[in-house]
């Protein structure tokens, strides 16, 4: 099989091929990994990015994020997704509904409730604008990470425990990397194709859907930004992908996933053996398959190109539903007790883990189902341990109804509501159970 790979690549593209490999990949991994002093402030480089358009351009940022939003809502009917069952159809509305939020706050119009610091603007200056610059500005830097090969060398080493750990074949270690890294949309169209292409059972489908697929590197770094965990933003993100792998290893052997069938949805994929393969061989291995991936790789300005559109379209699918659950969601947080009555159902965990401000901590547990950014929002005057704590879970859970939940509805892979929300509770407490632990070796 060495040999067949190594046919494969030309001898004259070979020198192109190894730069690209080495130098796209450093400048991913020094993006989104290396601590960076700019103006007596250490964050990546994303973030530093970020930052500067906000306040260099700061009028033409929410112009362009408010483009965005209204694209957004129009989308579905364009697409026509809108009518392919009731969930789309209720997302739809909320679309809609995120739009015309966002066109009142935008031109400052509207009750007290809605334009007040605490509730709508907060949620539009502290969770859209960061997410919808963000997301673009990453996912098109995230061609560097993932484009050129990194992730397949990865792949290869990561085959061998895929199956004994999370139940799921070899080929899977590229696609959950790729989910975590890259974004949950991504990682679940790749998912759903596979899937369909019988490369996995459903069971295997639901497992990497549910447990792999959770929100980009974009993403956790507003989480950071908006908890003030950036100076630790490098143990915060081993830590949740720690967290996401453990909690994932053990729904797998749990109700309801254990009980889904290992039914295909075509003709079974024979999976390629490469278990024999041992030092070198190995390592010759995973640098073909990383070359091929180079070698099919658009050019980089290209590459960043199609990953900067894919964010674009992704940022227009989630930014008014973020708005519109988001501003519900913290209406009721900020107005009514209903989350305070659901944050009885975590209250005992966070109390017994003796968590700071445990009642806070299950608050914000409690409103994760809705939107993953909240949890953030209610522990931001929490102690640090807590906002770690809490920074972890609500990415580590995976699964939330303003973003990932329609998303995995709208694939092939045969998920009810009804285990998500098992799923999700499951996942919750998990998570809380192992990095609680971590967070006091932190703090």
């Amino acid at each position: 099989m060495i040999k067949e790979v190594e046919r494969n690549l030309s001898q004259e593209t070979k020198k192109s091929s190894i730069l690209k490999f080495f130098i796209c990949s450093a400048l991913g991994i020094f993006v989104f990994f290396v601590p960076v002093t700019i103006n007596g402030t250490s964050s990546i480089m994303l973030d530093h990015v970020v930052t500067l358009i906000q306040t260099t351009i700061p009028f033409i940022a929410k112009l362009a994020i408010m483009a965005v939003i209204i694209a957004g809502g129009v989308y579905p009917f364009v697409k026509g997704t809108w009518k392919r069952s009731t969930t789309e159809l209720l997302f739809t509305i909320s679309k809609v509904l995120g739009v015309i939020i966002g066109i009142l706050l935008f031109f400052n119009i509207g009750p007290a409730w809605l334009l007040n610091e605490h509730t709508g603007q907060y949620v539009f200056n502290y969770l859209v604008i960061p997410v919808g610059i963000t997301v673009p500005v990453g996912g098109a830097l995230l061609a560097l990470l993932v484009g050129y090969g990194l992730l397949e060398f990865v792949g290869v080493y990561a085959q061998k425990v895929m199956y004994p750990i999370w139940r799921t074949p070899g080929r899977s270690a590229v696609n959950a990397l790729a989910s975590f890294v890259a974004s949950f949309a991504v990682g679940l169209l790749i998912t759903n194709k596979e899937y369909k292409e019988g490369k996995f059972s459903k069971k295997q489908a639901v497992i990497i859907a549910t447990g792999f697929s959770t929100v980009t590197v974009a993403f956790m770094i507003v989480i950071a930004k908006t908890l003030k965990l950036m100076d630790v933003w490098n143990l915060y993100f081993f830590v949740t992908l720690f967290v996401t792998a453990a909690v994932t290893a053990i729904t797998v052997r749990i109700w309801p996933i254990k009980q889904i069938s290992e039914e295909y949805y075509d003709e079974p994929f024979e999976e390629e053996d490469i278990s024999y393969l041992r030092g070198k061989e190995k390592f010759r291995y995973a640098w073909r398959k990383a070359m091929e991936v180079v070698e099919t790789s658009p050019s980089i300005l290209r590459n960043i190109w199609i990953n900067f559109k894919d964010s674009i379209v992704m940022t227009m699918s989630i930014l008014p539903s973020i708005l519109s659950i988001g501003l519900i969601c913290l209406l009721l947080s900020e107005y009514t007790p209903i989350f305070d009555y659901f944050a009885y159902i975590f209250y005992p965990f966070t109390w017994a883990l003796r968590i700071p401000d445990s009642f806070l901590a299950a608050k914000g547990l409690a409103i994760g189902i809705t939107e993953m950014f909240l949890p953030s929002l209610i522990v931001i005057k929490a102690a640090t341990a807590t906002k770690f704590i809490i920074a972890v879970v609500s990415v580590s859970t995976i699964i939330f109804f303003s973003a990932s939940v329609p998303s995995m509805l709208s694939t092939d892979i045969p998920l009810k509501v009804r285990d998500l929300i098992v799923i999700w509770f499951e996942r919750t407490i998990l998570s809380l159970l192992i990095v609680t632990p971590i967070a006091y070796l932190i703090f």
